[in-house]
């Protein structure tokens, strides 16, 4: 054991002389703390403690003691920290997620009991509509160039109803008549309710039968927050025979309709929502 001991600490004290030699060459050796110069003294204090420590691990039968760096780690060395995995959602839950916000909406069946030209607007008429509540509602809508006032009078139409109110040059306007538009936005018409609707009647997305789960309509501060409208708008189209829908993609449309049949548009086919 003794003869043991001699050999590793000769070994040793090379290796912390050659240690400390390669210290005193830095040209900062100068500029460094106290505790990072090596004398004699050092060199023969590590030694021992080398030594100490080297016997006990190897009356131990232990492997070599790890000689650690100021480093804790390398770079590479870094496990990575794995990320929450996100849930990725088929196109068939993205789809039903979008018909899910756009039969959020309160789109009703409504009658226009009286329009006429708002008198701090040119484009503007505001209008008196029946959907189905106590007392008609009036909705400003930009149509003046589009349509002309006596068209209006006593015409079906189609409401969203649960936006909040907009000051309109000084008129409260509750509500969004909904409107078919050709590309360049040069002709503009309200969207026609399928006959033998009445106001009040709901207007949904998708099938007949959905109609006995349609959820309750979200509240008008939840339609402004989530960006409800934003969100459903850019899909709501026409088809080539003036059908109105949710148009995801040429296999996905949702149709526009009531208990009473499909919303449709009287001329603008293939055109937008608004």
């Amino acid at each position: 054991m003794a003869a043991t001991a001699a050999v590793i600490s000769g070994g040793l004290k090379v290796k912390a002389g050659l240690f400390a030699s390669q210290i005193s060459s830095l040209p900062l050796r100068g500029q460094l703390p106290r505790c990072f110069s090596f004398s004699s003294k050092t060199v023969a204090s590590v030694s021992r403690s080398l030594v100490v420590s080297a016997v006990n691990n190897h009356r131990r039968r232990s492997s070599w003691p790890r000689v650690t760096t100021f480093c804790t780690a390398a770079p590479d060395a870094v496990s990575p920290v794995s990320e929450p995995e996100k849930k990725v959602e088929s196109v068939e839950e993205v789809e039903e997620n979008v018909k899910e916000t756009a039969n959020l909406l309160d789109i009703r069946v409504g009658r226009i009991v009286k329009a006429w030209q708002h008198e701090e607007a040119d484009s503007l008429y505001v209008e008196e509509v029946d959907i189905g509540e106590a007392e008609p509602r009036i909705i400003c809508s930009g149509l003046v160039k589009y349509v002309p006032l006596d068209l209006l009078q006593g015409a079906s139409v189609v409401v969203l109803a649960n936006l909040k109110p907009r000051n309109m040059r000084g008129v409260k306007s509750c509500g969004m008549l909904l409107c078919a538009s050709d590309s360049s936005h040069e002709n503009v018409e309200p969207l026609v309710p399928p006959q033998g609707s009445v106001p009040g009647d709901r207007v949904w997305f998708g099938y007949e039968e959905d109609l006995e789960q349609l959820p309750e309509p979200s509240p008008p501060n939840k339609v402004q927050k989530k960006k409800m409208w934003e969100a459903v708008q850019p899909l709501l189209k026409t088809d080539e025979s003036g059908v109105s829908m949710l148009k995801e993609h040429m296999l996905k449309e949702h149709l526009m309709r009531t208990s009473s049949g499909l919303v449709t548009s009287n001329t603008l086919k293939n055109a937008n929502i608004s």
